[in-house]
């Protein structure tokens, strides 16, 4: 009797246990929010308004994706230094920051459809006069970088002698700038035309003197190795809302070229 009942008592917790697994994967499976990680301090692709909320053109985008599928797509605000170590941790679903492909990260995750093209441009005060069209012409000179970023990466591995400054935002690069303790920034050609034309507070005070043309870098979403489920679905909302026109509004409206 008794090793009846121990029987019985094994058989009934790994029926549970089996019960369990598959109402977590059921429940994952069914999950209609999708947590996409970004580094609000990219505008005019995310940055935080002064009201305090995360906007635009990457978390418009993902208001809209929610309205063409299934699910809802919730940003979270976090910093970028950490930002892949938390998408292979599974703190989050995916990433829209911004993210350029390159041939490592695609080793290490899985990237939807591009849907911006990026080079890296220089920014220079006006006020020092001067300027630099090309990399290489920032030999021997300070410049500000976003940590980790392709930026960052892109004059690591130039092989010119620049003093290389990293910050944890391209906003504080951009501040230091000004200060005059940098030669020049270089960040993604979309961020730094914000700086330059479509910020108040930066007008006349920047320019942008050079562009690296021979590094254009494609800008998509960034989902864990292996997780072609996400990918699949931003990828029909991409093409859905490229067909009916609202990706060309949405650049239009945030002066993405």
């Amino acid at each position: 009797m008794k090793k009846t009942i121990i029987t019985l008592m094994m058989i009934l917790a790994f029926t549970s246990t089996v019960v369990f697994a598959q109402g977590s994967k059921e429940t994952a499976e069914e999950s209609k929010v999708i947590t996409m990680a970004t580094n609000a301090e990219w505008p005019p692709l995310e940055f935080v308004d002064q009201d305090g909320n995360v906007t635009g053109f990457e978390m418009e985008l993902l208001q809209k994706f929610s309205e063409v599928s299934d699910y809802t797509f919730t940003p979270i605000n976090i910093a970028w230094d950490g930002i892949f170590a938390g998408l292979a941790n599974g703190a989050y679903d995916g990433i829209a920051s911004g993210v350029s492909v390159t041939e490592e990260r695609k080793s290490a995750m899985e990237f939807t459809t591009p849907f911006l093209l990026v080079t890296q441009s220089i920014i220079v005060p006006t006020a020092t006069g001067f300027e630099a069209a090309k990399i290489d012409e920032l030999s021997s000179k300070k410049v500000g970088v976003q940590i980790g970023t392709t930026g960052d990466l892109m004059l690591q591995d130039s092989g010119y002698d620049v003093i290389i400054k990293s910050y944890d935002s391209i906003a504080l690069a951009v501040e230091d700038l000004l200060n005059g303790n940098l030669d020049a920034v270089v960040t993604d050609s979309v961020v730094a035309g914000e700086y330059v034309l479509g910020n108040d507070a930066f007008k006349g005070k920047l320019k942008v003197t050079g562009t690296s043309e021979e590094n254009v870098e494609p800008i998509a979403m960034a989902f864990p190795k292996g997780d072609t489920m996400h990918v699949e679905i931003v990828n029909n909302a991409l093409k859905a809302l490229e067909e009916n026109g609202t990706m060309d509004e949405l650049k239009a409206k945030w002066g993405i070229l």
